[in-house]
């Protein structure tokens, strides 16, 4: 025990003073002259690079091995929700002087594609809390987040009640480019599924992939998953500009939960008759992309707000 909290200060405490830094070096940045500012860049920062590298680490060793597990017995996930808070990748919103690490929509969204390609359901759980903590972020006093957002510092709480104080703004702010980069996370998995048996599974003499019908579906896979990672970014990366992102939050939910069951209904065909093979891992991954379709505003849902956005942009 004394081992364990040891171990999360020291990673927090590390992360927090990495924020500090990032923060320190942004507002230099800022103040320079718009000539060296580089603007909008593919490359993530160091600090954003060890968030990825220790969000896929912890989906690889600790998800992936007991997912199909938890799939079948229907428990609640919370030895693996611990073990994430533990790591500090639970409660990333909080503002550090709350007791968390204060990350941005951006590097949260990084953690979560990189969770959700171990389990979708599990990275749920673990990121459930954000829906609770926004409210309390945005509009709660100083006294509402030391008790509130405090709490879920201490120890592995989660949130059991969402406070309806702007509510809406959460839903249609932040929730849409999360769940898309979930989304994106399982189709990624999709893709890597699909390929690594395309490269071994033979026909003919010679691998699958080998196939031009085979590679051209794993082309339109990555070129699909690609497009997503890129909206949910564009999305996040509007936020973290301090502008309203509703109608980017839109494009990234809608097209990263269309593609994640297209790439995952093309992974099972790739795997032929074992994609229905509970053995294999893209059945399953094919059941837990209908609800990105589906929650934090469906599908069609999304595209009337688009519409909305677009046409209003249009008459101005």
């Amino acid at each position: 025990m004394l081992l364990n909290k040891v171990l999360r200060a020291g990673v927090r405490r590390g992360i927090r003073l990495q924020s500090s830094s990032t923060a320190t070096a942004s507002a230099t940045a800022s103040s320079s002259s718009p000539a060296t500012s580089l603007g909008f860049s593919f490359d993530l920062t160091d600090q954003q690079k060890e968030f990825q590298q220790l969000a896929r680490k912890f989906a690889r060793e600790e998800i992936i091995p007991v997912a199909p597990a938890y799939d079948k017995s229907g428990e609640y996930p919370f030895p693996i929700i611990k073990k994430a808070w533990e790591l500090g990748m639970v409660n990333g919103h909080i503002p550090q002087e709350y007791g968390g690490m204060g990350l941005s929509s951006f590097d949260t969204c990084l953690i979560t594609e990189e969770l959700a390609y171990g389990c979708t359901g599990m990275q749920t759980a673990i990121e459930a809390n954000s829906l609770g903590q926004m409210p309390v972020i945005i509009a709660g006093s100083d006294a509402q987040k030391k008790k509130y957002l405090g709490r879920l510092t201490e120890e592995p709480l989660m949130c059991v009640s969402i406070l309806k104080i702007c509510l809406s703004t959460v839903v249609h702010v932040f929730a849409p480019m999360q769940v898309a980069a979930g989304a994106t996370g399982l189709a990624q998995r999709a893709l890597d599924e699909a390929t690594s048996y395309a490269l071994e599974r033979k026909t003919f003499g010679k691998v699958i992939a080998e196939h031009q019908a085979v590679s051209f579906l794993l082309a339109e896979m990555a070129m699909k998953v690609e497009l997503a990672r890129m909206a949910y970014q564009r999305a996040a990366w509007e936020v973290d500009q301090g502008r309203r992102n509703t109608y980017y939050a839109s494009i990234a939910k809608a097209f990263a939960g269309d593609i994640a069951n297209q790439v995952a209904t093309d992974a099972v065909q790739v795997f032929g008759g074992n994609g229905f093979n509970s053995e294999y891992p893209v059945e399953k991954l094919m059941r837990d992309a209908k609800i990105y379709q589906i929650y934090e505003g469906t599908a069609q849902i999304q595209r009337l707000i688009i519409a909305r956005e677009h046409l209003g942009r249009a008459k101005k």
